[in-house]
């Protein structure tokens, strides 16, 4: 993969990833503002934000036009927001690079905000957080965000609070994007079938007159924990979702590809431990994640299943004896070896596409600063051992930093409590 990165003078920042025989091009703005930059009094403005962009902008007056021009073309186009990152997307044959670069930089730059279509879209912004209420195996992530961080940015919903989300007006959201939508926080990617040279020209044009003023900052998270953590949101389902994890570090941090091939030992592929125990063994639920969430300035290890409700003592136990297991036995050179191939398949597979391509490097540069290429972390993850993993597995598994959070109809949580120690 090559990776061409470019920083103009007014603080933009360009990647460009030539693939030459995909069939395929993605436009992508990524600006470096979500949930994590929110006060209390503007929870869930970036997500909401991310919506008004495509109701009108200054030379396509309403969402059917933006809409329109993109069909017309056989274009795909969405957003996205995340905690610490919001995303402007468009995809297309190579020949329509120009077009939606222009589509996308226009929703980008000059969204008009019309205050009809600001209420309108409360509506919209009420059901998604109606909806995913509404499926405890959601649920259950914001359950696991609020007992480990609390009130502050990184415990709050990427949706937000209601009250906020009912009470905002146009102005909320030319004040917010005046503070974040600036050219030190934004990064431009094209990746696919392109001209870098052209398209780098077409991008300069495009974000000429982008705000150059100072880039706001987010606060800085902060970890409190001294004992277990348990957090259960009572439920009626006939199935449980639960989340059990540890805190650990930030994305930056030299641990993090251990980390990442302790989580694949744990619950990458049928082949895994937790699925072959929980899945194949026990029986217990149909399916099972885990998972190294890395930020900025924190993260954590996690496993999230649903399973029956009257076996969520057993199934918690399980979990921790292969959590246990890591602290006392080195892993085995053939599973290792297994773990680490899957790994590197399994990135190749993602990154066919130009669009998770784009992605791919877009959160590598707002995330760590840097772009690392599939080969460059592919000689990390290989460098990886067992005696690494096991020493890393003593760090991170203790009791001040396990945390469970669970959705569903639980009778007794002292019997769960019992079997949350390490």
């Amino acid at each position: 993969m090559k990776v061409i990165k470019k920083k103009l003078k007014n603080g933009l920042r360009i990647i460009l990833v030539p693939m030459k025989d995909n069939p395929t091009v993605t436009v992508l703005v990524l600006v470096e503002t979500g949930s994590k930059y929110e006060s209390p009094e503007e929870s869930g403005i970036s997500h909401f934000l991310e919506h008004m962009c495509f109701k009108g902008t200054q030379k396509r007056l309403k969402s059917f036009d933006i809409s329109r021009e993109l069909d017309a073309i056989g274009a795909q186009n969405n957003a996205f927001t995340s905690h610490e990152f919001t995303g402007y997307f468009a995809k297309s044959h190579p020949k329509h690079v120009s077009a939606i670069l222009d589509v996308v930089s226009d929703i980008y730059l000059n969204p008009t905000f019309p205050e009809a279509e600001v209420q309108k879209e409360k509506g919209v912004i009420i059901e998604e957080m109606n909806m995913y209420e509404d499926l405890p195996q959601r649920q259950v992530y914001n359950v696991f965000s609020a007992l480990l961080y609390g009130d502050q940015p990184a415990g709050r919903t990427i949706l937000g609070d209601r009250e906020v989300i009912n009470n905002a007006t146009r102005e909320s959201f030319v004040q917010y994007r005046a503070k974040h939508y600036v050219a030190d926080a934004t990064i431009v990617v094209v990746s696919g079938n392109i001209n870098p040279t052209l398209v780098q020209k077409n991008i300069e044009k495009a974000f000429g007159h982008i705000a150059t003023s100072k880039k706001w900052d987010k606060l800085p998270v902060v970890e409190r924990q001294s004992v277990v953590g348990l957090q259960i949101k009572q439920k009626d389902t006939d199935q449980t979702h639960l989340m059990i994890g540890v805190r650990t570090f930030h994305i930056t941090d030299k641990r993090t590809p251990i980390l990442q091939v302790l989580s694949s030992v744990l619950g990458q592929g049928m082949s895994s431990r937790l699925f072959q125990k929980l899945r194949e063994e026990m029986g217990v639920g149909y399916y099972v994640r885990t998972a190294a969430d890395e930020f900025t300035d924190h993260g954590y290890l996690s496993v999230n299943t649903g399973v029956d409700k009257k076996r969520v003592k057993e199934v918690v136990e399980a979990i921790m004896a292969e959590f246990k297991r890591l602290k006392t036995e080195l892993v085995s050179k053939e599973e290792l070896a297994k773990v680490k191939e899957s790994m590197m398949g399994s990135l190749v597979m993602e990154l066919e596409s130009s669009d998770s391509v784009a992605e791919f490097v877009g959160g590598q540069e707002v995330l760590k600063g840097a772009v690392q290429t599939p080969k460059e972390i592919e000689k990390v993850i290989r460098s990886v051992t067992a005696a690494q993993i096991k020493t890393l597995a003593n760090i991170i598994f203790k009791d001040e930093k396990l945390n469970l959070a669970i959705v569903g109809n639980i009778k007794n949580a002292k019997d769960i409590e019992k079997v949350l120690h390490f």
